[in-house]
């Protein structure tokens, strides 16, 4: 809809995907309006549609049809590609839909081919093979009488999140966009070339790699969890190491191995010991400050800290919590310092996924500062730009983030703020999960009434008046504020 009141004319609409009536109507009425809509088929019985509506609407379309390549990934997104591929025809409906409009006087319709090896392509030498694969393809419909003009290679080129330039993983890819361009160009080139084919405009929908940039999310660590183990007694650690000379002689060794073995012994037994009710939960403490004191004596305490981050993962970074992606995460505070912590950061809902525990590098924490008190500390993660705003919805309520746009600019900081959107408050939350919010307020306004008044009357009567007061407003900030953490407020004393 957005693209039909926009559309350039000299541009292409490609339109892929799922169709229907509705769907294939506003394509063709595109093309009334002077917009280069091209209907792709993504299914063979689609093309039984774009042609009776064509007819009806009397418009001449322009059809693209999405091949299903046998060229596949082998990463992640592979199981998206080649035969076993969602979208696109295979060889044989490919001729079935060549012979379906020769027979409807049509053929010349079909001008673009398209297809989609897989997001996220590592390396110019699978892009090559495939690209190849269906450059012969589009020799082949040429051959068989269709008016080919266009190949669109799809989505693919990839972001090189980790910056290793490897193509190894699901996070990085082996080559630059000139380099992507250039294996694009001359794959569809050299087969033209060979089977004496005009050569055709290439398009693409490099959606990953053209926005991914266009963002940062940046979000608060509110505060950092440290291990602080119970210290122990004097007399605990006597009748915890009551037959633990193998710990003690690991440990006097300076055997870290045997040490942490025996350590995990310790614990077990003091963990069995507490559930037949030997040691109490006094005692039982006193083993975790006895192990980290020993962990500290071998140097195999853990240091990692636990960020507690102002976010929800399944919201903001739905593609890290569903299928691992890792982006670059870094410190926007502080960068005149070194960082000397290291922390995960976990979020603050109420799902014990919401954490991320590894990142770029194969990292299994983040150098971080230490938070001051009453001191904010802000982090950023880059290049989630594609996918991530629209992905998360209001899983465990928490509702999309503020947004502020920011333009390059002349001035002398060299960029301007042009719009801030607040996120969604807890009503728009409440109201996108099928409850009023207003009516909850109301509700709740009438509760705190009646319970005002049965406290009574006299001397007191202002001082209710003044409390309910406060109940109200407290309500209303709570239902018209973020469901994130923010600056104390509450009820005035």
């Amino acid at each position: 809809m957005s693209c039909l009141c926009k559309g350039n004319p000299d541009a292409f609409l490609v339109c892929n995907g799922f169709k229907d009536s509705e769907y294939v109507s506003l394509a063709l009425l595109g093309r009334k309006l002077s917009i280069n809509t091209v209907i792709v088929l993504e299914q063979e019985r689609e093309l039984d549609l774009v042609i009776d509506l064509s007819h009806k609407m009397n418009v001449r379309p322009v059809i693209g049809l999405r091949a299903k390549l046998r060229t596949k990934q082998t990463n992640y997104y592979g199981s998206n590609s080649g035969e076993k591929g969602k979208f696109g025809l295979t060889s044989a409906q490919i001729v079935r839909v060549v012979t379906k409009l020769r027979e409807s006087g049509m053929l010349d319709c079909l001008q673009l081919l398209h297809f989609h090896i897989g997001s996220m392509i590592p390396s110019t030498s699978l892009l090559s093979d495939g690209v190849s694969e269906a450059a012969l393809i589009y020799c082949e419909l040429v051959r068989l009488g269709a008016h080919m003009r266009v190949i669109d290679v799809g989505g693919g080129l990839g972001i090189d999140y980790d910056g290793s330039k490897s193509g190894e993983g699901d996070i990085s890819v082996a080559y630059t966009l000139e380099e992507y361009a250039e294996a694009v160009v001359a794959s569809i080139r050299n087969v033209c070339d060979r089977r004496s084919v005009k050569h055709p405009v290439i398009c693409s929908e490099s959606g990953r790699a053209i926005v991914s940039h266009h963002s940062v999310l940046i979000f608060e660590a509110a505060s950092a969890v440290k291990s602080m183990a119970h210290q122990p007694k004097p007399d605990d650690i006597q009748f915890l190491l009551e037959g633990e000379e193998d710990l003690y002689a690991a440990v006097m060794r300076g055997d870290q191995e045997r040490s942490l073995h025996y350590v995990e012994q310790l614990k077990q037994r003091c963990v069995e010991g507490f559930k037949e009710g030997v040691l109490s939960i006094e005692q039982l403490g006193s083993i975790d400050g006895l192990c980290e004191w020993v962990l500290k004596g071998i140097g195999g305490s853990d240091p990692v800290q636990t960020y507690n981050i102002n976010l929800s993962i399944f919201t903001s970074t739905s593609s890290h919590w569903g299928m691992g992606h890792l982006f670059p995460i870094v410190p926007i505070h502080k960068l005149d310092q070194k960082p000397g912590a290291c922390g995960i950061l976990s979020d603050i809902t109420c799902d014990s996924e919401g954490k991320i525990v590894k990142f770029i590098g194969g990292e299994s924490s983040l150098p971080l500062h230490e938070i001051e008190s009453n001191g904010r500390y802000l982090l950023g993660l880059f290049l989630g730009g594609s996918y991530e705003e629209s992905m998360g919805g209001v899983y465990n309520l928490f509702g999309g983030l503020s947004v502020v746009r920011v333009s390059q600019s002349d001035g002398p900081h060299g960029f301007v703020v042009t719009r801030a959107v607040l996120g969604q408050s807890s009503s728009d939350v409440l109201r996108a999960v099928q409850h009023e919010p207003e009516l909850m307020l109301q509700t709740l306004k009438h509760k705190a009434e009646e319970v005002m008044h049965t406290k009574g009357g006299g001397e007191e009567e202002e001082d209710e008046n003044d409390e309910y007061k406060n109940v109200v407003a407290c309500l209303d900030r709570s239902f018209h504020n973020m469901p994130y953490l923010a600056a104390e407020e509450g009820i005035n004393e």
